[in-house]
């Protein structure tokens, strides 16, 4: 198995529906962002990684077949995996954390499963010109089971009603219902940098139905080129998110409602709203500004603003020739140097999760963090006050000196 390559990707990939479907307009705006980013490519290899560890204990083969994968082969695709610069020891343990997720599965139902790994669906029949690939697919019994890997660590990807899984089930009851009945649909993402494992299940007609009376007619205004614009969550991907019309007015006309002198003071209820809205103006000010940047570099000109040269900072021009001049002079090599342990997350990512857990993982723990601002809607519990062992003792130390008067 090759080291990855740039991904393929159908102008309304399943990949980028949460845009398209809301906003039709948004294709041809992003029709030239091609060139997969730094982190895109990270997930690919990981991706490329969590393939061939699939292939390897199910025995498949790229073209389909089932032929045992020998130990030889196996360790020869993973180094050549494992040679990628962006190769950090961690991708072993979340990618087997998916991997094991799949064994589980497959080896939970009471015979063996129908297995698919990394299998290119048509999604045409819904969407013009569409199709998408699945990391695996399972179908036992009447049950259909679409499991999508995400290694992506900042932003947690929720599995119900997610619109990418959709289209993939749909591409694969295209594609299989023709030799199975197929009843059920499971969808789960495996995200183990954040979130975990997330399930969402749903009947075959319900999908079907979202398939021909939502997407159907969505994807056809993206399809034919549609100006038509929508602003919401869905523009955090959009390549033209910073200078979209649509989306700069959307989020500055948000907060237009606070702007009355009287009363002279918002309520907290009128602040709570405030304070929900002012969110996707904080991230439309950093799309707009990482934009402009990257404009001005290019030698574009962006009337009122310029680049300047950041704060530099001062280097040796030879580390080695400077010291053994400090220490000609009498400094004593102690000031030189320091020796500064690497943190607990740093040690991790070089050993890998499963090798750091097994060495060390006792000796782990879970500090409570600081609070965080979050809307209500979060999944995280609401934050309360944690006693310390000072607390704890306190009632008892007022009724000892109550006793002792």
């Amino acid at each position: 198995m090759p080291a990855p390559t740039p991904t393929e990707h159908a102008e309304l990939a399943p990949s980028a529906s949460d845009r398209w479907l809301h906003c039709p307009g948004s294709v041809v705006l992003n029709a030239d962002e091609d060139e997969d980013t730094e982190w895109e490519k990270e997930g690919s290899l990981a991706h490329a990684m969590c393939e061939l560890k699939l292939r390897k204990y199910f025995g498949l083969c790229p073209d389909g077949g089932k032929r045992p994968m020998g130990p030889k082969r196996y360790k020869t695709e993973l180094e050549k995996l494992k040679s990628d610069k962006l190769y950090q020891p961690e991708m072993d343990g979340y990618t087997d954390e998916y991997v094991d997720y799949i064994k589980d599965l497959a080896n939970g139902f009471s015979s063996k499963p129908a297995v698919f790994v990394e299998v290119k669906l048509d999604i045409s029949n819904f969407v013009p010109g569409s199709f998408g690939r699945a990391d695996c697919i399972l179908i036992h019994g009447t049950g259909l089971y679409i499991n999508d890997f995400k290694y992506g660590r900042n932003i947690e990807v929720p599995a119900e009603n997610n619109p990418q899984l959709m289209l993939y089930a749909l591409g694969a009851l295209m594609a299989y219902q023709a030799f199975w009945q197929i009843d059920t649909v499971h969808m789960t993402i495996i995200q183990p940098r954040a979130g975990g494992i997330k399930e969402f299940a749903t009947t075959t007609q319900k999908l079907l139905d979202w398939g021909t009376f939502k997407v159907r007619p969505a994807a056809q205004l993206a399809a034919d080129h549609t100006k038509e614009y929508h602003s919401g969550d869905w523009c955090r991907w959009c390549a033209a998110a910073a200078t979209c019309r649509e989306h700069a007015n959307s989020v500055t006309k948000a907060v237009e409602d606070f702007k009355g002198l009287i009363p002279p003071q918002l309520s907290m209820p009128e602040f709570g709203k405030l304070l929900c809205k002012l969110g996707p103006l904080e991230k439309y000010i950093k799309q707009a500004r990482e934009y402009a940047k990257n404009a001005l570099l290019q030698g574009k000109e962006i009337p009122g603003w310029k680049l300047i040269e950041g704060n530099g900072k001062r280097v040796w021009d030879n580390q080695e020739t400077a010291f053994t001049a400090l220490t000609s002079a009498g400094v004593a090599e102690t000031l030189l140097y320091h020796r500064e342990p690497y943190t607990l997350a740093q040690i991790e990512k070089q050993m890998g999760k499963k090798e750091f857990s097994a060495a060390v993982g006792a000796h782990v723990v879970r500090q409570p963090g600081k609070p965080a601002l979050a809307e209500e809607s979060d999944r995280h519990p609401a934050w309360s006050p944690r006693s310390t062992a000072d607390d704890d003792f306190k009632d008892l130390i007022k009724k000892g000196d109550t006793n002792n008067g």
